[in-house]
């Protein structure tokens, strides 16, 4: 499967893709991707689980003789065998949580970003979130009230809808696609009148570890 890069060069493009929204607009918005959103340890145990007891299963029907203390040290080594493997693998945390365990995840630090990175702070009220949650494949754009007061409901639903849509695609090319989408909604509903300062950096955070 082909490996998603947010590397240096898409952290400068969408830098470059976030000053020319702001060059355009009022609107500062502020864009972190992180790898996941949440502790997913009850998955890699879970997969542990299943993994071991696959092997006792084994050690019991096998037609093969082995001492009894193997047993134990066999499924113990196994457990950890499965667990490792389910921390390296976004597709079998994805397949062991349930949908709504990964919305709510990305939900709740997608709002502790918003005060954590000074976005519901700006002297305008402008300030936009845009979080992207690579394991979960799930976007959260959170918007502040002078932005929400302002834009057409149409037309930002249809830009929402296209970024959820990059989301579940989470690669940078979709990435910046989508925000110029926005950007473009932006530009029209709230402009740049050259009163609003600059108060949020705008290169995006990457926490990919």
């Amino acid at each position: 499967m082909k490996r998603i890069k947010f590397d240096d060069a898409a952290h400068q493009a969408l830098t470059d893709c976030v000053r020319k929204i702001e060059a355009t607009s009022d609107a500062e918005l502020v864009l972190i991707v992180r790898a996941r959103s949440g502790n997913y340890r009850h998955a890699d145990y879970l997969f542990g689980v299943l993994v071991a007891f696959a092997g006792l299963l084994f050690l019991l029907f096998a037609p093969f003789d082995f001492q009894h203390y193997w047993v134990a040290i066999d499924v113990a080594l196994l457990f950890a065998l499965g667990a490792w493997i389910s921390a390296r693998s976004n597709q079998l945390r994805r397949l062991l949580t349930r949908a709504t365990f990964r919305a709510e995840a990305v939900r709740t630090s997608a709002a502790a970003m918003l005060y954590e990175a000074g976005i519901a702070n700006t002297s305008a009220e402008m300030g936009v979130l845009i979080y992207l949650s690579i394991l979960e494949r799930r976007l959260e754009l959170i918007a502040d009230r002078g932005v929400l007061k302002c834009v057409n409901a149409l037309e930002w639903n249809q830009a929402l809808f296209e970024l959820h849509l990059a989301g579940h695609k989470p690669e940078p090319q979709n990435l910046q696609a989508a925000l110029e989408n926005l950007g473009a909604v932006l530009a029209k509903h709230v402009p740049c009148t050259g009163e609003n300062p600059n108060e949020l950096p705008d290169a995006p955070r990457f926490e990919l570890k």
